[in-house]
């Protein structure tokens, strides 16, 4: 990827992480561990793969995009303040009584929501499901949907990878954000669900692993899911959960407690301050 590519992609995936720190501060709660392991993709996603239009968020040709781990809504919302949907300053007024911003997204709310999501395992379901209705009506839009690890143990996220491949939906792209602790400890410790990739395959997708954090290989990695046809792909991307402030990364405390005024401070230094 051309250096002047990679250096806008990340400038916007910092401009996310800043907007979740910002929102989970100002709102004194939300969810900033997972938001920030999902920055990157979220960077990648809005500003060079989907075919999306903030001026028309609405548009029947669009591709879709469904958070189905609801709970890192401040990184969708910021990913949507970066892209245009709405002025950034509206990422304060997150879990606000009256705000646009809840605490998960709401698609009768929040412009660039495709679809409302919050119970864990629904989100898969849903995408699986637009993408069929693209499929039967002839559209063009492909699905994308990012699932937590944690939420991987919920048996509905498998049947609707069963129903994907069933119906050999190619334009359905899942990403699992693997960043390995999820609300009550590490992942494999609480409900192992690994190993993802064979399990995956023997649902029947094509399956790419990669680095949640380099963005070369989160290029590649869309470009061979959209080269992939007759199945649906899964991209597992690695990530730290995190990401990007020191006393967050790899650290259970922060997927759902928000910085207090002095923890604020440090991580906006700490992200004004990386590259």
């Amino acid at each position: 990827m051309e250096e002047s590519r990679l250096q806008l992609l990340r400038e916007r995936a910092k401009q996310i992480r800043i907007g979740v720190i910002e929102g989970t501060h100002a709102a004194k709660s939300g969810h900033p561990g997972g938001s920030l392991s999902i920055a990157d993709l979220l960077s990648y996603l809005y500003f060079e793969e989907m075919n999306v239009d903030p001026a028309d968020p609405k548009k029947e040709e669009r591709d879709r995009f469904v958070l189905s781990k609801g709970h890192c809504a401040p990184a969708l919302y910021a990913a949507l303040a970066a892209r245009g949907y709405f002025a950034p300053e509206e990422l304060t007024t997150l879990r606000k009584i009256g705000s646009r911003l809840q605490g998960h997204p709401d698609m009768t709310l929040t412009p660039g929501v495709d679809m409302s999501a919050g119970s864990l395992g629904l989100g898969v379901s849903s995408a699986a499901g637009m993408a069929l209705a693209g499929k039967i009506g002839g559209k063009n839009y492909r699905v994308y949907t990012i699932v937590g690890d944690g939420e991987s143990e919920e048996g509905q996220v498998w049947e609707a990878c069963m129903f994907a491949a069933h119906y050999k939906l190619d334009n359905f792209c899942l990403i699992l954000d693997w960043n390995g602790l999820q609300i009550d400890g590490s992942v494999e410790e609480v409900m192992n669900p690994t190993p993802h990739d064979k399990k995956l395959e023997a649902f029947g997708f094509h399956v790419i692993s990669i680095d949640g954090h380099d963005f070369d290989q989160i290029a590649a990695a869309f470009a061979e899911a959209r080269k992939t046809k007759g199945k649906p792909t899964a991209i597992i991307a690695k990530t730290v959960k995190g990401k990007g402030v020191s006393f967050m990364e790899n650290q259970v405390k922060w997927h759902g407690s928000a910085p207090n005024d002095e923890q604020y401070a440090q991580a906006i230094a700490e992200l004004k301050g990386g590259n």
